[in-house]
Formats: structure tokens, C-alpha cells, sequence
């Protein structure tokens, strides 16, 4: 299965879905490559964004488990598959 480089950008409204969000990064630590979050209490959210290495299905998964989080929201880029092997 090949591997896709992606981004999903992850939006908290809800503090209450911070534990089950943790839960789900943690079961899917083997494919992150790193996490940044920055809180904006301004607006009451927290905006994280996770980097990953995985097959699509896997990415597909984080983000729609992450995605059905009561008031979270998640949307993912990937990497052009193509420019990837370019590389190696």
C-alpha cells in the first residue's frame, strides 16, 4: 500500500471533544509525523494541524473519526503523489 504525506487541519469548538480528539491522534500515532495547535480564545476554538504518513485509507480514517467529533471539525490536503517520487 503506498504512503501519502498529508495535512488535516483540525478546528476545536468544543472542549469537551479535546480527550476523544488526543484519543484518536495517540491510536494513530504511527503515522504523524508532527502536531502543531494554537489556541485562539478570541474566537473560543483551537486550531490544530496534524502532518502524516500513511495510506490514503489510513489518513481517510483519522480524519473522518476526527471529523465526527461533536463540534470538531477536520478537513485534510494531501501531498501530489506524483512530486513525492519525483524526489526519491
Amino acid at each position: 500500500m503506498d504512503s501519502r504525506v498529508a495535512v488535516i487541519a483540525i478546528l476545536v469548538h468544543n472542549p469537551d471533544s479535546v480527550e476523544a480528539l488526543n484519543g484518536l491522534l495517540h491510536e494513530f500515532g504511527q503515522s504523524i509525523i508532527g502536531r502543531m495547535g494554537v489556541p485562539y480564545p478570541k474566537r473560543g476554538i483551537n486550531i490544530i494541524s496534524v502532518a502524516v504518513d500513511a495510506p490514503q485509507e489510513t489518513v481517510s480514517a483519522l480524519s473522518g473519526k476526527i471529523g465526527r467529533l461533536r463540534g470538531v471539525t477536520a478537513k485534510t490536503v494531501y501531498a501530489p503523489a506524483e512530486k513525492l517520487e519525483e524526489n526519491h
